[in-house]
Protein backbone atom coordinates (compact mmCIF):
# COMPACT_ATOMS: atom_id res chain seq x y z
CA UNK A 1 0.00 0.00 0.00
CA UNK A 2 1.45 3.34 -0.25
CA UNK A 3 1.31 6.44 1.33
CA UNK A 4 -1.87 7.50 1.33
CA UNK A 5 -3.38 4.01 0.22
CA UNK A 6 -3.81 2.30 -3.09
CA UNK A 7 -1.81 0.84 -5.17
CA UNK A 8 1.76 1.07 -4.75
CA UNK A 9 4.02 2.81 -7.14
CA UNK A 10 6.65 0.31 -6.61
CA UNK A 11 5.22 -3.13 -7.30
CA UNK A 12 2.13 -5.33 -8.23
CA UNK A 13 -0.40 -5.27 -10.81
CA UNK A 14 -2.33 -1.58 -11.20
CA UNK A 15 -5.96 -1.69 -10.00
CA UNK A 16 -8.89 -2.54 -12.90
CA UNK A 17 -9.62 1.17 -13.46
CA UNK A 18 -13.67 -0.05 -12.33
CA UNK A 19 -12.27 -0.29 -8.72
CA UNK A 20 -11.81 2.80 -8.43
CA UNK A 21 -15.13 4.01 -9.54
CA UNK A 22 -16.48 3.68 -6.04
CA UNK A 23 -13.93 6.64 -4.57
CA UNK A 24 -15.31 9.63 -3.79
CA UNK A 25 -12.81 11.95 -6.28
CA UNK A 26 -14.55 9.77 -8.94
CA UNK A 27 -18.19 10.17 -8.51
CA UNK A 28 -20.87 13.01 -9.64
CA UNK A 29 -20.74 14.42 -13.04
CA UNK A 30 -17.87 16.85 -12.27
CA UNK A 31 -15.55 14.96 -11.69
CA UNK A 32 -15.68 11.74 -13.06
CA UNK A 33 -13.08 10.86 -15.25
CA UNK A 34 -13.04 8.37 -18.07
CA UNK A 35 -10.02 6.37 -17.97
CA UNK A 36 -9.42 6.67 -21.78
CA UNK A 37 -9.15 10.11 -24.03
CA UNK A 38 -8.36 13.49 -22.84
CA UNK A 39 -9.84 15.61 -20.12
CA UNK A 40 -11.23 17.85 -22.30
CA UNK A 41 -12.90 19.58 -19.40
CA UNK A 42 -9.35 21.57 -18.94
CA UNK A 43 -7.89 21.64 -22.60
CA UNK A 44 -11.39 24.05 -23.71
CA UNK A 45 -10.94 25.62 -20.28
CA UNK A 46 -7.62 26.36 -21.20
CA UNK A 47 -8.66 27.37 -24.97
CA UNK A 48 -11.43 29.16 -23.84
CA UNK A 49 -9.06 31.59 -22.06
CA UNK A 50 -6.60 31.69 -24.34
CA UNK A 51 -9.25 33.22 -26.83
CA UNK A 52 -10.68 35.71 -24.76
CA UNK A 53 -7.47 37.01 -23.61
CA UNK A 54 -6.20 37.13 -27.20
CA UNK A 55 -9.23 39.33 -28.20
CA UNK A 56 -8.97 41.53 -25.36
CA UNK A 57 -5.58 41.84 -25.33
CA UNK A 58 -5.68 43.20 -29.22
CA UNK A 59 -8.97 45.08 -27.68
CA UNK A 60 -6.70 46.86 -25.03
CA UNK A 61 -3.97 47.44 -27.28
CA UNK A 62 -4.99 48.87 -30.05
CA UNK A 63 -5.18 52.25 -29.09
CA UNK A 64 -1.35 52.18 -28.03
CA UNK A 65 -0.08 52.90 -31.57
CA UNK A 66 -1.29 56.40 -30.81
CA UNK A 67 1.24 56.88 -27.95
CA UNK A 68 4.27 58.08 -28.65
CA UNK A 69 5.72 55.36 -25.81
CA UNK A 70 5.32 52.43 -28.06
CA UNK A 71 4.63 53.99 -31.50
CA UNK A 72 3.98 50.88 -33.23
CA UNK A 73 0.79 49.53 -35.16
CA UNK A 74 -2.54 48.93 -33.91
CA UNK A 75 -1.58 45.14 -34.39
CA UNK A 76 2.21 44.94 -33.04
CA UNK A 77 0.68 43.63 -29.25
CA UNK A 78 -1.53 41.08 -30.85
CA UNK A 79 0.61 39.80 -33.18
CA UNK A 80 3.08 39.46 -30.23
CA UNK A 81 0.93 37.86 -27.84
CA UNK A 82 -0.42 35.01 -30.97
CA UNK A 83 3.47 34.14 -30.94
CA UNK A 84 4.11 33.85 -27.60
CA UNK A 85 0.80 31.60 -27.03
CA UNK A 86 2.38 29.68 -30.16
CA UNK A 87 6.20 29.39 -28.17
CA UNK A 88 3.88 28.88 -24.77
CA UNK A 89 2.09 25.86 -26.77
CA UNK A 90 5.74 24.73 -27.72
CA UNK A 91 7.20 24.60 -24.10
CA UNK A 92 3.68 22.88 -22.73
CA UNK A 93 4.45 19.94 -25.31
CA UNK A 94 7.84 19.50 -24.57
CA UNK A 95 6.84 19.62 -20.77
CA UNK A 96 3.65 17.03 -21.50
CA UNK A 97 5.91 14.49 -22.99
CA UNK A 98 8.44 14.22 -20.11
CA UNK A 99 6.63 11.97 -17.54
CA UNK A 100 5.98 12.45 -14.06
CA UNK A 101 8.47 10.80 -12.51
CA UNK A 102 11.26 12.17 -14.45
CA UNK A 103 10.11 15.67 -13.27
CA UNK A 104 10.41 14.02 -10.12
CA UNK A 105 14.05 13.09 -10.49
CA UNK A 106 14.62 16.53 -12.14
CA UNK A 107 12.86 18.89 -9.58
CA UNK A 108 16.36 19.72 -7.63
CA UNK A 109 17.96 20.88 -10.39
CA UNK A 110 14.91 23.16 -11.60
CA UNK A 111 15.16 24.78 -8.55
CA UNK A 112 18.63 25.25 -8.33
CA UNK A 113 18.35 26.61 -11.97
CA UNK A 114 15.72 28.94 -10.81
CA UNK A 115 18.05 30.14 -7.94
CA UNK A 116 20.50 30.99 -10.26
CA UNK A 117 18.65 32.93 -12.98
CA UNK A 118 17.14 34.96 -9.80
CA UNK A 119 21.08 35.89 -8.84
CA UNK A 120 21.92 36.92 -12.37
CA UNK A 121 18.72 39.19 -12.98
CA UNK A 122 20.74 41.29 -10.46
CA UNK A 123 23.55 41.49 -11.82
CA UNK A 124 23.61 44.70 -14.00
CA UNK A 125 24.25 44.23 -17.98
CA UNK A 126 22.32 40.78 -17.68
CA UNK A 127 19.43 41.75 -16.09
CA UNK A 128 16.73 44.47 -17.71
CA UNK A 129 15.47 47.34 -15.45
CA UNK A 130 11.79 48.64 -16.15
CA UNK A 131 10.40 51.32 -13.76
CA UNK A 132 12.80 50.78 -11.76
CA UNK A 133 12.22 46.99 -11.50
CA UNK A 134 14.91 44.38 -12.48
CA UNK A 135 13.31 41.20 -12.96
CA UNK A 136 13.87 40.84 -16.64
CA UNK A 137 16.82 38.83 -18.90
CA UNK A 138 16.82 39.48 -22.60
CA UNK A 139 16.80 36.60 -24.79
CA UNK A 140 16.15 38.12 -27.64
CA UNK A 141 12.62 38.16 -29.06
CA UNK A 142 11.23 37.70 -25.36
CA UNK A 143 12.46 39.19 -22.45
CA UNK A 144 12.29 36.27 -19.51
CA UNK A 145 10.67 37.38 -16.15
CA UNK A 146 12.20 34.90 -13.76
CA UNK A 147 10.01 35.18 -11.36
CA UNK A 148 7.88 32.66 -14.02
CA UNK A 149 10.11 29.91 -13.60
CA UNK A 150 10.95 30.68 -9.99
CA UNK A 151 7.23 29.67 -9.79
CA UNK A 152 7.15 26.64 -11.72
CA UNK A 153 10.40 25.37 -9.78
CA UNK A 154 8.29 26.12 -6.33
CA UNK A 155 5.96 24.00 -7.77
CA UNK A 156 7.41 20.96 -8.25
CA UNK A 157 9.87 21.52 -5.60
CA UNK A 158 7.90 21.67 -3.00
CA UNK A 159 6.28 18.60 -4.20
CA UNK A 160 9.32 16.57 -4.65
CA UNK A 161 10.40 18.20 -0.62
CA UNK A 162 6.77 17.02 0.80
CA UNK A 163 7.06 12.97 -0.87
CA UNK A 164 11.00 13.21 0.28
CA UNK A 165 10.46 14.56 3.78
CA UNK A 166 6.87 12.78 4.04
CA UNK A 167 7.62 11.42 7.87
CA UNK A 168 8.67 14.30 8.74
CA UNK A 169 5.92 16.88 8.37
CA UNK A 170 4.99 17.12 12.22
CA UNK A 171 8.39 18.74 12.89
CA UNK A 172 9.11 22.46 12.00
CA UNK A 173 12.95 21.26 12.02
CA UNK A 174 13.15 18.42 9.79
CA UNK A 175 10.11 19.06 7.92
CA UNK A 176 9.19 22.45 7.06
CA UNK A 177 12.78 23.93 7.74
CA UNK A 178 14.78 23.08 5.19
CA UNK A 179 12.38 23.99 2.80
CA UNK A 180 11.89 27.03 4.92
CA UNK A 181 15.48 27.97 4.47
CA UNK A 182 14.85 27.97 0.67
CA UNK A 183 11.71 29.68 0.30
CA UNK A 184 12.96 32.11 2.81
CA UNK A 185 16.14 32.87 0.47
CA UNK A 186 13.86 33.18 -3.00
CA UNK A 187 11.98 35.46 -1.59
CA UNK A 188 15.09 37.38 -0.62
CA UNK A 189 16.34 37.34 -4.45
CA UNK A 190 13.07 38.50 -5.35
CA UNK A 191 12.61 41.30 -3.30
CA UNK A 192 15.28 42.96 -4.66
CA UNK A 193 13.92 43.38 -7.62
CA UNK A 194 11.63 44.35 -6.29
CA UNK A 195 8.26 41.94 -6.78
CA UNK A 196 6.08 41.33 -3.84
CA UNK A 197 3.13 40.21 -5.97
CA UNK A 198 5.40 37.57 -7.25
CA UNK A 199 6.70 36.63 -3.61
CA UNK A 200 2.91 35.97 -2.32
CA UNK A 201 2.16 33.59 -5.05
CA UNK A 202 5.44 31.37 -4.73
CA UNK A 203 5.01 31.43 -1.09
CA UNK A 204 1.43 30.00 -1.42
CA UNK A 205 2.19 27.93 -3.92
CA UNK A 206 5.08 26.56 -1.53
CA UNK A 207 3.28 26.36 1.56
CA UNK A 208 -0.38 24.92 0.47
CA UNK A 209 1.48 22.06 -1.24
CA UNK A 210 3.13 21.56 1.56
CA UNK A 211 -0.09 21.76 3.70
CA UNK A 212 -1.94 18.93 1.17
CA UNK A 213 1.30 16.83 1.78
CA UNK A 214 0.53 16.66 5.51
CA UNK A 215 2.45 19.42 7.12
CA UNK A 216 1.39 19.72 10.49
CA UNK A 217 -1.64 22.16 10.91
CA UNK A 218 0.43 24.18 13.95
CA UNK A 219 3.25 24.65 11.95
CA UNK A 220 1.38 25.75 8.65
CA UNK A 221 -0.62 28.63 10.92
CA UNK A 222 2.08 29.82 12.59
CA UNK A 223 4.15 30.11 9.54
CA UNK A 224 1.32 31.71 7.79
CA UNK A 225 1.10 34.33 10.56
CA UNK A 226 4.60 35.10 10.30
CA UNK A 227 4.47 35.37 6.36
CA UNK A 228 2.15 37.66 7.03
CA UNK A 229 3.49 39.71 9.80
CA UNK A 230 7.01 39.89 7.32
CA UNK A 231 4.53 41.42 4.43
CA UNK A 232 3.43 43.84 6.57
CA UNK A 233 6.69 44.68 7.83
CA UNK A 234 7.65 44.98 4.47
CA UNK A 235 4.82 46.96 3.04
CA UNK A 236 5.56 49.77 6.73
CA UNK A 237 9.04 49.42 6.54
CA UNK A 238 8.98 50.97 1.82
CA UNK A 239 7.18 54.22 1.80
CA UNK A 240 5.88 53.33 -1.64
CA UNK A 241 4.21 50.41 -0.67
CA UNK A 242 2.91 52.30 2.09
CA UNK A 243 1.69 54.84 -0.29
CA UNK A 244 -0.23 51.82 -2.12
CA UNK A 245 -2.01 50.79 1.07
CA UNK A 246 -3.18 54.32 1.65
CA UNK A 247 -4.00 54.84 -1.91
CA UNK A 248 -6.07 51.72 -1.96
CA UNK A 249 -7.96 52.74 1.24
CA UNK A 250 -9.05 56.20 -0.37
CA UNK A 251 -8.38 55.89 -4.45
CA UNK A 252 -10.34 59.08 -4.73
CA UNK A 253 -8.56 61.43 -2.39
CA UNK A 254 -6.69 64.44 -4.04
CA UNK A 255 -3.82 63.01 -3.00
CA UNK A 256 -3.64 59.66 -4.81
CA UNK A 257 -6.51 60.25 -7.65
CA UNK A 258 -3.87 60.96 -9.95
CA UNK A 259 -0.66 59.32 -8.47
CA UNK A 260 -0.63 55.91 -6.51
CA UNK A 261 -4.38 55.61 -6.85
CA UNK A 262 -4.89 56.49 -10.37
CA UNK A 263 -4.47 52.77 -12.03
CA UNK A 264 -7.12 51.27 -9.35
CA UNK A 265 -9.43 54.32 -9.65
CA UNK A 266 -9.71 54.20 -13.77
CA UNK A 267 -10.18 50.39 -13.39
CA UNK A 268 -13.17 51.05 -11.16
CA UNK A 269 -14.62 53.82 -13.49
CA UNK A 270 -14.27 50.83 -15.78
CA UNK A 271 -15.94 48.16 -14.02
CA UNK A 272 -18.70 50.98 -13.37
CA UNK A 273 -19.00 51.71 -16.86
CA UNK A 274 -19.57 47.89 -18.19
CA UNK A 275 -22.55 47.66 -15.82
CA UNK A 276 -24.54 44.39 -16.23
CA UNK A 277 -23.66 43.25 -20.08
CA UNK A 278 -20.81 45.78 -21.18
CA UNK A 279 -20.67 48.60 -23.72
CA UNK A 280 -19.72 46.73 -26.23
CA UNK A 281 -16.48 44.72 -27.37
CA UNK A 282 -14.00 47.52 -28.71
CA UNK A 283 -15.59 50.31 -27.12
CA UNK A 284 -14.12 50.58 -24.08
CA UNK A 285 -12.92 54.53 -22.90
CA UNK A 286 -10.61 53.46 -20.29
CA UNK A 287 -8.60 51.80 -22.46
CA UNK A 288 -7.64 55.15 -24.72
CA UNK A 289 -4.81 56.40 -22.60
CA UNK A 290 -6.61 56.79 -19.24
CA UNK A 291 -6.09 52.79 -17.78
CA UNK A 292 -2.19 51.93 -17.41
CA UNK A 293 -1.07 48.58 -18.14
CA UNK A 294 -4.55 47.65 -19.75
CA UNK A 295 -3.51 44.73 -21.60
CA UNK A 296 -1.70 43.00 -18.79
CA UNK A 297 -2.83 43.60 -15.36
CA UNK A 298 -5.53 45.15 -15.43
CA UNK A 299 -7.08 43.50 -18.37
CA UNK A 300 -10.05 42.11 -16.69
CA UNK A 301 -10.96 46.06 -15.85
CA UNK A 302 -11.20 45.98 -19.76
CA UNK A 303 -13.60 42.95 -20.07
CA UNK A 304 -15.80 44.57 -17.43
CA UNK A 305 -16.21 47.70 -18.98
CA UNK A 306 -16.84 46.02 -22.37
CA UNK A 307 -18.76 42.53 -21.77
CA UNK A 308 -19.89 43.82 -18.29
CA UNK A 309 -20.34 41.69 -15.16
CA UNK A 310 -21.73 39.10 -16.93
CA UNK A 311 -18.60 38.75 -18.88
CA UNK A 312 -16.57 39.06 -15.91
CA UNK A 313 -18.66 36.52 -13.96
CA UNK A 314 -18.26 33.95 -17.14
CA UNK A 315 -14.29 34.51 -16.87
CA UNK A 316 -14.04 33.84 -13.26
CA UNK A 317 -15.94 30.61 -13.42
CA UNK A 318 -13.85 29.37 -16.37
CA UNK A 319 -11.06 29.77 -14.15
CA UNK A 320 -13.03 28.10 -10.96
CA UNK A 321 -13.60 24.94 -13.47
CA UNK A 322 -10.22 24.71 -14.21
CA UNK A 323 -9.30 24.65 -10.51
CA UNK A 324 -11.36 22.67 -9.74
CA UNK A 325 -10.66 19.98 -11.88
CA UNK A 326 -6.67 20.78 -10.91
CA UNK A 327 -7.43 19.53 -7.48
CA UNK A 328 -9.94 16.43 -8.92
CA UNK A 329 -6.85 15.29 -10.89
CA UNK A 330 -4.74 15.60 -7.77
CA UNK A 331 -7.23 13.81 -5.73
CA UNK A 332 -7.10 10.83 -7.75
CA UNK A 333 -3.51 10.45 -8.47
CA UNK A 334 -3.01 10.36 -4.68
CA UNK A 335 -5.79 7.99 -4.75
CA UNK A 336 -3.64 5.79 -6.96
CA UNK A 337 -0.60 6.54 -4.78
CA UNK A 338 1.13 9.15 -7.15
CA UNK A 339 1.85 11.12 -4.45
CA UNK A 340 3.90 13.55 -6.59
CA UNK A 341 2.00 13.91 -9.49
CA UNK A 342 -1.20 14.63 -7.48
CA UNK A 343 0.67 16.95 -4.88
CA UNK A 344 1.94 19.03 -8.50
CA UNK A 345 -1.86 18.62 -9.91
CA UNK A 346 -3.28 20.54 -6.73
CA UNK A 347 -0.38 22.86 -6.89
CA UNK A 348 -0.91 23.93 -10.19
CA UNK A 349 -4.55 24.48 -9.17
CA UNK A 350 -3.16 26.55 -5.94
CA UNK A 351 -1.11 28.67 -8.69
CA UNK A 352 -3.58 29.62 -10.58
CA UNK A 353 -6.45 30.18 -8.11
CA UNK A 354 -4.13 32.28 -5.94
CA UNK A 355 -3.01 34.28 -9.03
CA UNK A 356 -6.78 35.18 -10.50
CA UNK A 357 -7.75 35.91 -6.68
CA UNK A 358 -5.32 38.21 -6.73
CA UNK A 359 -5.18 40.06 -9.87
CA UNK A 360 -9.45 40.13 -9.51
CA UNK A 361 -8.76 41.28 -6.40
CA UNK A 362 -6.59 44.39 -7.25
CA UNK A 363 -8.67 45.16 -10.20
CA UNK A 364 -11.66 45.80 -8.19
CA UNK A 365 -10.17 47.33 -5.52
CA UNK A 366 -10.14 44.39 -2.97
CA UNK A 367 -6.51 44.24 -2.71
CA UNK A 368 -3.82 46.90 -2.77
CA UNK A 369 -2.32 47.71 -6.11
CA UNK A 370 0.16 44.63 -7.14
CA UNK A 371 1.55 44.23 -10.99
CA UNK A 372 0.10 40.45 -11.27
CA UNK A 373 -1.31 39.38 -14.47
CA UNK A 374 -4.13 37.11 -15.01
CA UNK A 375 -3.20 33.90 -16.07
CA UNK A 376 -3.87 32.51 -19.83
CA UNK A 377 -5.50 35.82 -20.78
CA UNK A 378 -2.85 38.66 -20.13
CA UNK A 379 -0.01 40.26 -22.20
CA UNK A 380 2.91 39.14 -21.33
CA UNK A 381 5.21 35.94 -22.57
CA UNK A 382 6.71 34.55 -19.69
CA UNK A 383 3.86 34.36 -17.90
CA UNK A 384 1.83 32.93 -20.39
CA UNK A 385 4.94 29.83 -20.82
CA UNK A 386 4.90 29.27 -17.72
CA UNK A 387 1.12 29.17 -16.99
CA UNK A 388 1.04 26.61 -20.11
CA UNK A 389 4.20 24.69 -18.92
CA UNK A 390 2.23 24.03 -15.49
CA UNK A 391 -1.30 23.21 -17.42
CA UNK A 392 0.65 20.91 -19.73
CA UNK A 393 1.80 19.08 -16.61
CA UNK A 394 -1.97 18.77 -14.98
CA UNK A 395 -2.51 17.04 -18.30
CA UNK A 396 0.00 14.69 -18.05
CA UNK A 397 -0.55 13.62 -14.68
CA UNK A 398 -4.41 13.34 -16.08
CA UNK A 399 -2.71 10.90 -19.07
CA UNK A 400 -0.59 8.83 -16.49
CA UNK A 401 -4.11 8.40 -13.88
CA UNK A 402 -5.95 6.93 -17.07
CA UNK A 403 -2.87 4.65 -18.43
CA UNK A 404 -2.59 3.23 -14.55
CA UNK A 405 -6.94 2.79 -14.70
CA UNK A 406 -6.56 1.18 -17.41
CA UNK A 407 -3.97 -1.37 -15.99
CA UNK A 408 -0.75 0.25 -17.81
CA UNK A 409 2.39 1.17 -16.72
CA UNK A 410 3.60 4.61 -16.40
Amino acid sequence: MGLFGGRSQTGGEPADYRAWADEPVLRGRASVVKPDGADWVVILLVVGLLSLGALMVYSASISLADSPKYNTTPYHFLVRHLIFIAMSFAAGYVVYRIPMRVWNKLAPFVVALAIVLLCLVLVPGVGKSVNGSRRWIELGFISLQVTELAKFAALIGAAYFTVQRQDYMHSFTKGLGPMAVVMCFVSALISLQPDLGAIMVIVCIAMGVLFLGGLNVRIFIVVSVAVVLVVALMIYDSPWRLQRVMAYLDPWSSEYALDKGYQLSHSLIAFGRGELFGVGLGASVEKLHYLPEAHTDFILAVVGEELGFIGVVITLTAYYWLVRRAFAIGRQAIKLDRVFSGLVAEGVGIWIGVQVVINAGVATGLFPTKGLTLPLMSYGGSSLMATIAAVALLLRTDRENRILMRGGKV
